[in-house]
Parts: C-alpha cells; sequence; structure tokens
C-alpha cells in the first residue's frame, strides 16, 4: 500500500475516539505515516483518548486547538499537517466512529489504480443507509440534493454528504483548503474545487452506521450552505 497520513477532526470524542483508532486495519498500518488526531477544543477528555490511544499505536500524534474552530477548521489544520508528512495519500477519519478505517486497504489502492485525486465512502451507492440505521428525512433530503449536486458537478455519484474522505498528496497540494468553509460544508467543497480543477473525483461504498453518537451538524443550514456552495460553483467561484 502506498504511503499515506490519516487525521481525525476530533471534537467531544472521548467515548469513540480511542475504538476509532484500534479499527485501523493491520495491513494498512506499515504504510502509514501518522495518525494525526485534531482535538478541535473538546471540553471533554478527547486528549486523554488520544493520549492512550498513541500508547497502543505510537504513530499517533494528539494536536491540540484551544477553541473549537468548527469542522472545516478541524480538516484544514489536518490536511496542512499531512503535507508535511510523507504520505501520497491523505485520508480524514471522523472520530465518532460512522467511517470504516476497515476500508482502507481497499481505498488506498483503488485510488492509486484509477488515479482518483478525491474518493469519497457513499452510504448510498451499496444500499446501505437505511438499513444502517440513517433517518428517513436524511434519505430524502440527501436524494434531492445528490440529484441537484450530479447536475451541477457533472458526476454520477449517489453520496456527497459522507466525510470519509480521501486525498491525493497533488489534490492536498493543488485544492485551495485554507480558502473554504470552516463548516460542514467543506467537503462539499472540495468537490466543487476539484472539479473545477479537473481532478478525478469517485466513490465507493461503504456501510452504513447511525448509533448515539452526538451530531453537531444543524441539517437545515447544512443543506442550506450546500446549495450555496452549488450556486458558487456556476458561477466560477471554485475555479
Amino acid at each position: 500500500m502506498k504511503p499515506l497520513t490519516i487525521f481525525i477532526p476530533a471534537y467531544q470524542a472521548e467515548k469513540t475516539l480511542e475504538d476509532v483508532i484500534a479499527r485501523i486495519p493491520a495491513e494498512a498500518r506499515d504504510a502509514i505515516c501518522e495518525v494525526l488526531v485534531i482535538n478541535d477544543g473538546s471540553r471533554d477528555d478527547t486528549s486523554g483518548a488520544a493520549r492512550r490511544a498513541a500508547e497502543a499505536f505510537p504513530k499517533v500524534r494528539l494536536v491540540e486547538e484551544p477553541v473549537n474552530r468548527g469542522y472545516g477548521a478541524a480538516v484544514r489544520k489536518g490536511l496542512r499537517l499531512a503535507l508535511e508528512t510523507p504520505a501520497e495519500y491523505v485520508v480524514c477519519l471522523h472520530a465518532d466512529g460512522q467511517y470504516p478505517p476497515e476500508k482502507l486497504p481497499e481505498f488506498v489502492p483503488y485510488m492509486a489504480q484509477h488515479g482518483i485525486d478525491v474518493l469519497q465512502g457513499s452510504r448510498h451507492k451499496d444500499g446501505t443507509a437505511s438499513q444502517g440505521g440513517m433517518p428517513a428525512y436524511k434519505v430524502l433530503a440527501g436524494k434531492i440534493l445528490t440529484w441537484l449536486e450530479n447536475r451541477t458537478f457533472g458526476l454520477e455519484m449517489t453520496d456527497y454528504h459522507s466525510g470519509f474522505m480521501l486525498y491525493s498528496r497533488r489534490a492536498a497540494e493543488t485544492i485551495p483548503f485554507d480558502e473554504l468553509s470552516t463548516y460542514f460544508d467543506f467537503d462539499l467543497e472540495v468537490i466543487a474545487s476539484a472539479r473545477a480543477r479537473g481532478l478525478e473525483v469517485a466513490e465507493l461504498g461503504i456501510p452504513t452506521r447511525y448509533a448515539d453518537e452526538e451530531s453537531h451538524l444543524n441539517p437545515i443550514w447544512y443543506g442550506l450552505r450546500c446549495l450555496r456552495v452549488m450556486l458558487r460553483f456556476r458561477l466560477g467561484r471554485y475555479a
């Protein structure tokens, strides 16, 4: 497997973070340069969880943010730090356990073989969303947004709203991520920027897992911001 760096935006993640890191498969670990935990101003013991994980897996490095700056800001920090490593691929893995680190041995070689620059894990591609506990309103809203997004970006994706994102080094170096949102629409802006720059964007299916994790996303505000991204793309703002 090609060298990769994982970063984990973590906010109030003391209950889930260690398990997420422990789930990184053995066959991926030799290829990992670092696992960067971006503690985004958590008020719980997220830092302690990261330090405990580092005892079992020394490639884990804790990065502390003094105040909560938002999901997009944490991802931007993770990308900046990942580019300081020799990784050829960069992985954003969420701290709440929704997305599967077990897929890394499949996803990274797929990117290398097919020349993919941004690869998103889709909860809808293999029909796992409803079975995995995704609320019906999210399934319906996601389908409507995805139809609009496909027409906007000229793709045939099934899910633009999964946070399981993998970047080639070229994408991480090319996309001006420090100019993008600090909110949850950051990932959609990444796709918009990638398409505007002629980078290859694709998806692979992932299992859907909705448990009792706390969401910090306002769905109405998020939907409005997604519409704004599409409008800005149509206006050429991401070129």
